[in-house]
């Protein structure tokens, strides 16, 4: 889930202090949650559930970051639409 939180936490502050519009921050809101997410692909996992996969884990995008992702660009994409 961090994988996946920490960019999008360091988009926004960046988008902040920078003076983004709002849009474009929430459209690096969305890049940042799905390179978190993908970043995770070629991770071993050594917490959580995925660790008793061990190797087996490798290749696959973790569930953690891919539940983050998906609600951080739910909630842009709300943002995105209702402004």
């Amino acid at each position: 889930m961090l994988d996946t939180l920490i960019p999008v936490a360091n988009s926004l502050q960046s988008s902040v202090n920078d003076d983004i519009a709002y849009t474009e921050a929430l459209d690096r809101v969305k890049t940042a949650a799905i390179t978190g997410m993908e970043s995770t692909k070629d991770m071993l996992a050594t917490k959580g559930r995925a660790s008793f996969l061990g190797e087996r884990a490798i290749g696959h995008i973790d569930a953690g970051a891919r539940t983050s992702q998906l609600m951080v660009c739910a909630i842009a994409d709300y943002l995105l639409i209702n402004n």
